[in-house]
């Protein structure tokens, strides 16, 4: 697919500078980058606040709403947010996130609303040299992203991070 805007989004309590070089790597591919920084937020506060942020800066679509962390729980809330405000979300990419859970799953997060057709986009989900590393107990997450049928790559370094995420948008 060809992206109007790619949003990035960080784990609450994290910051935008988490993303690392990400942001102008993927500007650097010519993709228009969208990375919220929302302070003190979690549940549906992250979600009020990134709406508004990304109101703000007049994306253009349709939008590739893109996860880390703790923030891939909360995407069908945000998805559902920018729906409302009529811009379409054309993807989803989960970058070593949590998944969504179904509605009424147990999970860590507040209980936010999300379409009740969600996914209506295709999704991916990019695992990173570093996370692997870093938490090997993810791979459930990976295989579970594997049985949704979804794309998903695992990044291997020389390859930059950014590329191999520019390439998930493109298989999507």
């Amino acid at each position: 697919m060809t992206p109007g805007s790619v949003v990035l989004l960080h784990a609450p309590g994290a910051a935008a500078a988490s993303w690392g070089d990400m942001p102008e790597m993927l500007r650097s591919y010519g993709m228009d980058v969208i990375a919220p920084d929302v302070p003190d937020g979690a549940g549906a506060r992250y979600v009020a606040r990134v709406s508004l942020i990304i109101s703000a800066a007049g994306p253009s679509v349709p939008l590739v709403l893109a996860a880390h962390g703790a923030a891939g729980p909360l995407v069908p809330a945000i998805a559902l947010a920018q729906r409302a405000a009529h811009r379409p979300v054309g993807g989803y990419v989960f970058v070593d996130a949590d998944l969504p859970r179904p509605p009424g799953a147990a999970h860590d997060h507040e209980s936010l609303p999300g379409p009740p057709d969600w996914p209506e986009a295709p999704c991916g989900y990019l695992r990173t040299h570093a996370d692997r590393a870093a938490f090997p107990d993810r791979d459930g997450t990976v295989r579970e992203a594997r049985l949704r049928g979804w794309a998903v790559v695992e990044h291997e370094p020389p390859s930059a991070a950014a590329q191999a995420f520019s390439e998930l948008i493109t298989t999507l």
